[in-house]
């Protein structure tokens, strides 16, 4: 299991309020932009947003476009940046990313606009699980999402043992972690970079961001194919074709990304959530973390393996769901990582 990263934006406004180091090509310019003294001593960018009325935006009426991209225009001064964490924010054609460093490695993060969607399956969606109940979800803040589930590289970069089992490559993703596992690991890159605020995402956060502005069983559309998503390609989706068979994980970002620039969300290595596991509401939601307690977390995306005994051979939908105990470390299981 895999382990995804988020980082807490510390904005209501729709846009970045925090960014984390890191550069590449088209720089977002800091300059103009006013310093003071913070409050440990360190000097600290004052950067933040307008906000933007958008088709997304929570007061919009359901059904709603997601948020557009930011553009750099609309970045102005307000909120504080720890200053040796960012040497710079990117645009590309996916929207604003930042890098994070911890010695050679790195993993870049996505800007995820805050925005209303219909999170869950309908009920004539091919291969539905019965958990997976349609409801109205808003999510009132933007957060940072690793761009990819967290590398080997990175995750021995901040945590001293490697459990993955294929340990070929330094950027296949780190597999074989339990629940508590990335949470140690989280809590080493916060206590490493303070201020930091990574965690894994809530169920719902992982849902919006693997959708993309989507509504189809996939992010690509209503059909996979193994040149998009790595998966057991003798158990295509309802009507589609057969395909290679990889037996293994792929090196992150070597299949295309989604929309929104997130890479192998539909498959490669299943990916921890906060949540404990339970049945969707069916009642409109605002940023719901699910239950309060329960005996297994929230497992997204899909693995590589045969599918699961009493699972449909389909399990790489946008809505496929799996519970784990939290102790469990078994092949494929990892995360992405949020702040």
């Amino acid at each position: 299991m895999m382990t995804s990263l988020v980082f807490d934006s510390g904005t209501r406004t729709g846009l970045p309020g925090r960014a984390f180091g890191g550069y590449t090509e088209k720089p977002l310019s800091l300059a103009g932009i006013r310093r003071r003294s913070g409050s440990r001593g360190k000097h600290l960018i004052e950067d933040s947003v307008r906000r933007v009325t958008r088709p997304g935006s929570p007061d919009r009426q359901f059904p709603v476009t997601p948020p557009r991209k930011p553009i750099m225009s609309e970045i102005i001064p307000a909120r504080p940046i720890p200053l040796p964490w960012v040497s710079n924010v990117v645009e590309d054609r996916f929207g604003l990313s930042v890098v994070l460093r911890v010695g050679n490695a790195q993993q870049r993060f996505r800007w995820i606009a805050p925005g209303h969607f219909l999170m869950g399956a309908p009920a004539d969606e091919a291969e539905r699980g019965c958990s997976e109940l349609p409801h109205e979800v808003t999510l009132s803040s933007g957060y940072w999402l690793a761009d990819t589930a967290c590398t080997q590289a990175f995750w021995l970069a901040v945590w001293p043992v490697n459990p993955s089992h294929f340990q070929d490559h330094p950027q296949n993703p780190a597999e074989n972690v339990s629940w508590h596992d990335a949470q140690g690991f989280i809590a080493e890159l916060n206590r490493r970079f303070p201020g930091l605020y990574a965690r894994l995402p809530s169920e719902a956060e992982w849902e919006y961001a693997c959708r993309a502005a989507t509504t189809t069983p996939f992010s690509f559309g209503n059909q996979i194919t193994v040149e998009q998503v790595n998966f057991h390609g003798n158990y295509p989706y309802i009507g589609g074709d057969k395909g290679l068979y990889r037996q293994r994980t792929v090196t992150v970002a070597s299949l295309p990304a989604n929309p929104w620039g997130l890479y192998e969300m539909h498959g490669n290595v299943w990916e921890w959530c906060a949540d404990w596991y339970g049945d969707h509401p069916t009642e409109p939601q605002v940023d719901p973390q699910g239950p309060q307690t329960g005996d297994y977390r929230v497992l997204r995306a899909g693995v590589i393996s045969v599918p699961f005994s009493g699972m449909s051979d389909s399990i790489w939908i946008v809505t496929r769901r799996l519970r784990a105990r939290p102790s469990a470390s078994t092949f494929g299981s990892t995360g992405r990582v949020s702040a």
